[in-house]
């Protein structure tokens, strides 16, 4: 079911005054005592991000033709368009994979009715590779990777992750907020039925990053049980999607599948 006003796609488009209120209350609720997110420094540090268009020019990537190419779904982070993984995709396109989108657009929270879309389109991917699919997803997608594989393992070959806040609170990280006033429903009630920390029945690997300033790194690294391995970067977390060392990480992952 879709949370009361909300419109898939169009933020704000139609929403009355009082389900602006009901937004504002959301984003405005308290952060219990003991969740800790990351720091404001390292908060202000992803604006770096912007810069990014300016390195690649000075970044020459030294991409290995892969000795077994898999068809790879990418999933964007909250409130991220499929455009901001464009550089990932054409990296591991470089390599010889398919990178495919996750064909719904932004991102705007995991309500009910995204993710079926998500979920119809890795059943269509899967019947046109003719095997299981890799999913790759950053921060939110992330973990709506880990719920997709569950329902559909035998579809899933591996899972990896990026930044994403599967473990412990989902109100340890600096998104929360706005997450509850855009997506309309608590972080911590999904519209779908999801067990964050449980691990798939799939091969599931954790990045996550000592610098990012947004999913706080324990969230996103997980403990013994929830994943099958964990991978420290050296990334913000806008960073993930075109830092050569994540991009390095999966392709060494797509070949250990």
């Amino acid at each position: 079911m879709t949370a009361p006003g909300s419109l898939d796609g169009e933020i704000g488009s139609g929403w009355s005054r009082a389900e602006l209120s009901r937004r504002w209350a959301l984003a405005s609720e308290p952060c219990p005592e003991d969740v800790r997110s990351p720091r404001v420094w390292l908060l202000l540090a992803e604006l770096g991000w912007v810069f990014e268009p300016i390195k690649r020019l000075f970044r020459n990537l030294e991409i290995t033709t892969s000795e077994r190419p898999r068809t790879v779904m990418l999933l964007p982070g909250f409130g991220a368009h499929p455009i901001r993984m464009r550089y990932m995709a054409r990296m591991l396109e470089k390599a010889g994979h398919t990178a495919k989108r996750w064909g719904i657009g932004y991102n705007f929270g995991a309500t009910a009715r995204r993710f079926a879309q998500v979920e119809h389109r890795l059943l269509e991917l899967y019947e046109r590779a003719g095997e299981p699919i890799v999913l790759v997803g950053w921060s939110l997608g992330g973990v709506m990777a880990r719920e997709l594989a569950k329902l559909h393992p035998e579809k899933v070959a591996k899972i990896v992750t990026l930044g994403s806040p599967f473990s412990g609170s989902p109100r340890a990280n600096n998104g929360w907020r706005a997450y509850q006033a855009i997506a309309g429903h608590r972080v911590d009630e999904p519209e779908i039925d999801a067990e964050p920390a449980e691990k798939p029945p799939v091969e599931t690997i954790a990045l996550w990053s000592p610098r990012d300033g947004v999913v706080h790194p324990r969230c996103a690294r997980g403990k013994l049980g929830e994943r099958d391995r964990a991978i420290g970067v050296h990334c913000t977390h806008m960073g993930f999607v075109y830092s050569p060392e994540v991009i390095e990480t999966i392709l060494g992952e797509l070949e250990a599948i």
